[in-house]
């Protein structure tokens, strides 16, 4: 009983209590789940047939889950990714530094992913997560468990992201101050159910 639509280009947070079915809904958006019914609609695809060209232009990150391998360095990982998505190595690259400057990570992406905290370690999962330029970035509590300081860093850079790329966000956050600080449009759900859909500042009222 959810109905939305998203502009191409719009951050919207996604918010609800534990168990209202924010993750379920981004995985049927990303194709990991099949709908029981209704329609799910991405970019024109229907994300559960989970074509190659549709997952090239989506990408999926959720804060209680790594992609990077424990024992080796980002750049490892960030490499198998180039791979997987077949990204030309000086465009590869480009991406790769520049990512790594705007998160400040220079210092770190040759260490280990078991020594690095888990604020660096998330950054490193957005970079990897990212390395292909999606356009709709599926954002499932990307912030979770972190400091403050490391937050705003996550934040900033997912507004750049945004900014430079028009890239679309759906982002789901328990930290209002991420919803604040990207969002002027919320959907709020409940059980599974659509309880309000509208401008942040709407949502205060």
């Amino acid at each position: 009983e959810i109905t939305f639509q998203i502009g191409s280009g719009e951050v919207v947070g996604f918010l609800g209590p534990n168990g209202a079915g924010k993750t379920t809904t981004l995985k049927m958006l990303s194709g990991l789940l099949y709908p029981t019914n209704g329609q799910v609609r991405v970019l024109g695809y229907e994300p559960s047939r989970r074509r190659k060209d549709y997952l090239r232009l989506i990408t999926l990150v959720m804060g209680n889950r790594n992609q990077l391998a424990w024992d080796l360095p980002a750049l490892d990982s960030f490499d198998l990714q180039r791979a997987i998505y077949g990204i030309p190595e000086a465009q590869y690259r480009r991406t790769r530094d520049e990512f790594i400057d705007m998160l400040e990570l220079k210092d770190l992406v040759t260490k280990p992913v078991r020594n690095l905290s888990l604020g660096e370690r998330m950054k490193m999962e957005i970079v990897a997560a990212l390395l292909h330029k999606p356009r709709i970035l599926f954002l499932d509590e990307p912030t979770i468990g972190l400091d403050v300081t490391m937050q705003r860093r996550i934040r900033l850079f997912i507004a750049e992201y945004n900014r430079k790329y028009h890239a679309t966000v759906l982002l789901t956050s328990h930290y209002m101050a991420d919803v604040e600080a990207l969002c002027r449009r919320v959907i709020v759900i409940h059980h599974g159910k659509l309880l309000f859909d509208g401008a942040l500042s709407q949502l205060v009222d």
